[in-house]
């Protein structure tokens, strides 16, 4: 299998119930709800999506022939001068679960990655993925329905928070829609934490810092 990649980077996790976290991110090519072009962006199934993950231009991004070169450029970009924190690999997208597959699992764990995947969840997650976040989207059906953290973005007409309470994750984080109505979408989602505290206030930070 050739892996459509747009970029590859090292920072640190900006949202979730991983946030702060140093991790390698590995944006995969393309999204099963969205083409990426802001001409379609209206008849989108996703329509709030604040990522370019379109073709294979980006840092670090490009087309690999196997899942071992992949994992071997994506250790390229962990620090080397200090080696005792664990290595994190983020696989993102676009949706990740299109290429993700064993032979590329196989690979990153091969070399010393634990790997973290950030998922709309219409698409059944393989084995052996050591943190699986889950971001519901619109009325996109919900195939994956466990793992480590289920984080809805708020508001969305389709999706309420308590749809998902339920199901079989150890994290659920409510992250604010950011659009014109951002305050008040963070009032909204801090007033329903505070609320219902099986929920946790996502706020992404790489934004604020000005970071990728």
């Amino acid at each position: 299998m050739t892996y459509s990649v747009k970029e590859i980077y090292l920072t640190v996790q900006g949202e979730g119930a991983q946030t702060g976290l140093p991790a390698v991110f590995l944006r995969f090519a393309g999204c099963n709800l969205w083409s990426g072009l802001e001409r379609d962006r209206s008849s989108a199934v996703c329509k709030f999506c604040d990522t370019d993950f379109i073709g294979t231009n980006g840092p670090g991004g490009g087309k690999f022939k196997t899942a071992s070169n992949l994992a071997q450029d994506c250790l390229s970009h962990w620090p080397k001068g200090d080696m005792t924190g664990q290595p994190w690999v983020v696989c993102t997208g676009g949706e990740p679960l299109l290429q993700l597959d064993d032979d590329l699992i196989n690979a990153l764990h091969e070399a010393g990655f634990k790997i973290a995947v950030e998922s709309n969840g219409t698409i059944k997650a393989p084995e052996g993925i050591d943190w699986l976040c889950i971001s519901p989207k619109a009325d996109a059906p919900l195939v994956q329905i466990s793992g480590q953290e289920l984080k809805l973005v708020f508001p969305q007409i389709e999706n309420q928070p308590q749809d998902f309470a339920q199901l079989d994750f150890e994290n659920f984080s409510l992250q604010p829609l950011d659009d014109e109505n951002q305050s008040l979408n963070m009032q909204s989602a801090f007033d329903y934490c505070i609320a219902h505290p099986q929920w946790r206030l996502s706020v992404q930070t790489h934004k604020w810092l000005g970071v990728p």
